[in-house]
């Protein structure tokens, strides 16, 4: 009887509590996630092979995240049915992280911030120009999907507008200054002749096995759906003349719009993949504004500066020999200093990725308002390779003494060579390689940036000072945004940080503040993971002693792709546990 009753007690347990799991429901669970997402995002999926996808854009309407926002939550009900037990470590992984992306998503469709989709770095108007610089056109069916993509540009326009009127309707603005740059922005573009039109690059070399004929037809078409936007463009820049500007946000907080408070924590929590509040991001920015700056003042002394750190600013900011003479001329210092880094690549990573990168100038049509240098993920599967951009535009204001940081953020050990080992990772899923958790990615870049100096390429103290006036930049992003988007500062209050401290240009100043009241939590990134990988480094050195092996240690924290920052915490120490060994 006893027994019984001891059977009964345990079936009843396992009745009310979940179900023992296997590995095989989380692969199911990972396989419609998938299936829905790429549905849902054409740009990735046509970038991953998918060709079909490649002539379609997202759908945008509040009707789309109605869907989104019932299939997220199955996939939550249905992630909260798979319990730990039965589960392999790889698999409780897959579940961890994705439910992490649809939280995140859901997060996000509830604070509706598809009305606000402009800012002084860009947004929907200028999304295509950027596909048009990476899209390769090889063959017949290459041009049509493109060609097909721009003709559904009208309808996709229309949506973001109907979602921007939405904005002003609801009070979810831009502040005014970014709504000027906007205008700014497309007033430019719309400058371009039509013949000229950026959208029309994929088609300006097509394949010889296409007949000259049919290739004056695909051209023509091209241009009659590039065309078909230019009315578009002028009527919604008259509306952000007439009806926008007047609405916008008069604060330039983030907290200011409406439900605006609890708005900054989710992209505080969602940029940095922490908890840490605002107030607490602010102090560790200044406390890291003082350490770096007394590293600053050290190194000011080494280039043999005998005068006072304000005036060495303006030196570095105005001497001519830290400027390029022409535009080819940064191009090919930019090549030279990413070729050393190649050189040294193998001495500090067990594993590289096949994509290679080219060194490109930043396009002409989006070079005023655009950040000093960028990295353009590339598709192993459309035979893209990654790109390292370099903005010629305003040489006096691209100094030569930052430019080996900027490349090795932006190219390797940064961003190319994160990005593209990601995407070619084996056995694990799709929705992992391409994670965008921003502490790992823009953590990994700035990280990057002093593992450039441990292997030498800063090869003067001006070279080393323009690697700590890049660190201070990101210092500085943790106090300044946090200081417009929480604590009520001016755009004069926010620059303050970076004028004083940083040796950047005024011209990278004002396009990068203006960044970062238009796209709030984002800029807090950088330092966040950074400090992370650092000290993640630090504890695995001072666990292991002479079994540290760097190289060891990189492909533990890169090759299970991105992940939050308390994830990657896990998976050092797991990898420490097993002394250096691989990481589960």
């Amino acid at each position: 009887m006893r027994r019984l009753i001891s059977t009964l007690a345990v079936a009843t347990a396992l009745l009310a509590s979940p179900a023992a799991a296997d590995d095989a429901a989380v692969a199911r669970l990972v396989a419609d996630y998938e299936a829905f997402w790429l549905k849902e995002d054409p740009f990735t999926a046509g970038r991953l092979g998918d060709r079909a996808a490649l002539a379609r854009l997202p759908d945008v309407t509040p009707e789309a995240d109605a869907r989104r926002k019932a299939a997220l939550e199955g996939f939550r009900a249905r992630l909260a049915a798979i319990a730990d037990a039965g589960l392999t470590d790889e698999a409780k992984l897959n579940r961890d992280l994705l439910r992490w992306t649809v939280d995140s998503s859901l997060a996000r469709i509830a604070f509706d911030d598809a009305r606000m989709p402009i800012s002084s770095d860009g947004g929907f108007f200028d999304t295509l120009d950027y596909f048009a610089s990476i899209t390769p056109v090889r063959t017949r069916e290459d041009a049509l999907a493109w060609i097909g993509r721009l003709e559904a540009a009208p309808r996709n326009w229309r949506d973001n507008v109907a979602n921007v009127r939405r904005g002003v309707k609801t009070g979810f603005t831009q502040p005014r200054t970014t709504t000027e740059a906007v205008i700014r922005l497309l007033k430019e573009r719309q400058a371009t002749s039509p013949a000229e039109d950026p959208l029309l690059k994929p088609l300006a070399k097509l394949p010889d096995t296409i007949p000259a004929a049919e290739q004056a037809q695909l051209r023509a078409r091209a241009q009659a759906a590039a065309d078909a936007m230019r009315p578009l463009r002028a009527e919604f820049i008259a509306y952000l003349e007439k009806d926008y500007l007047p609405a916008a946000r008069k604060g330039l907080g983030a907290r200011t719009l409406p439900n605006g408070e609890a708005y900054y924590r989710f992209v505080v929590r969602d940029h940095t993949t922490t908890d840490l509040t605002p107030d607490q991001i602010h102090e560790l920015g200044r406390s890291e504004v003082a350490r770096i700056r007394a590293r600053m003042e050290v190194v000011m002394k080494e280039a043999g500066w005998t005068g006072d750190f304000p005036g060495f600013l303006a030196k570095l900011r105005t001497d001519p020999q830290f400027y390029a003479t022409s535009r080819e001329d940064l191009l090919e210092k930019a090549s030279e200093i990413a070729k050393r880094i190649d050189d040294q690549l193998p001495g500090w990573f067990g594993t590289l990725p096949r994509l290679t990168y080219g060194v490109r100038p930043v396009p002409r049509e989006i070079e005023a308002g655009y950040t000093t240098g960028r990295y353009f993920q590339g598709s192993p599967e459309q035979g893209v390779a990654g790109g390292y951009m370099v903005n010629t535009y305003a040489l006096n204001q691209r100094a030569l003494y930052e430019l080996p940081a900027l490349t090795a953020h932006e190219a390797v050990p940064g961003h190319h060579l994160q990005i593209a080992l990601a995407q070619e990772l084996e056995g694990v899923p799709a929705f992992r390689r391409e994670g965008g958790y921003s502490a790992y990615v823009e953590g990994w870049g700035l990280y990057s940036e002093k593992v450039a100096g441990e292997m030498g390429i800063y090869r003067t103290p001006y070279e080393r000072f323009g690697q700590l006036s890049y660190e201070m930049w990101r210092a500085c992003r943790l106090v300044a945004d946090t200081g417009l988007h929480w604590k009520g500062w001016s755009v004069d209050q926010a620059k303050s940080c970076f004028l004083e401290n940083s040796a950047l240009s005024p011209l990278n100043i004002d396009v990068e503040v203006a960044r970062y009241v238009s796209w709030p939590g984002q800029a807090l990134a950088y330092k966040i993971g950074e400090l992370t990988y650092v000290r993640l480094r630090d504890k695995a050195k001072t666990a292991l002693g002479d079994q540290f092996d760097i190289r060891r240690f990189h492909d533990a924290v890169l090759l299970a792709g991105p992940v939050p920052m308390s994830v990657l915490e896990s998976r050092v120490d797991t990898w420490i546990a097993g002394y250096g060994g691989p990481a589960s």
